[in-house]
């Protein structure tokens, strides 16, 4: 069985991150609204990625790393900007200095 971690984009253009072990008929539920969440006043919502896992304690850690990051991280992960990855991860960035000295 595959599990799978994917983010929507809405309609006003925030991301929808969650993980499933049906992305087709998860997909369909929050096109058609079946259940109240995030997405339902956000309509449409369009998937702009996914990755599978082989198991479901795999894809949640996933999706609960994903949901932590920055918009601007999401965003080089949806194009494959590995490089944007490492560039906005915390602790990766570099300020320049407030001294004089």
């Amino acid at each position: 069985m595959s599990f799978w971690v994917y983010i929507l984009e809405c309609a006003d253009g925030s991301y929808y991150v969650g993980h499933t072990d049906n992305l087709e008929k998860r997909l369909a539920e929050h096109v058609q609204n079946t259940f109240k969440c995030y997405t339902s006043c956000r309509l449409p919502v369009k998937l702009v990625f996914c990755s599978e896992f082989s198991t479901r304690d795999d894809a949640f850690a996933r999706e609960r790393q994903i949901k932590g990051w920055s918009r601007r991280k999401k965003q080089a992960l949806i194009v494959g900007d590995w490089t944007g990855l490492v560039k906005y991860s915390k602790g990766k960035m570099t300020y320049p200095s407030t001294s004089s000295g």
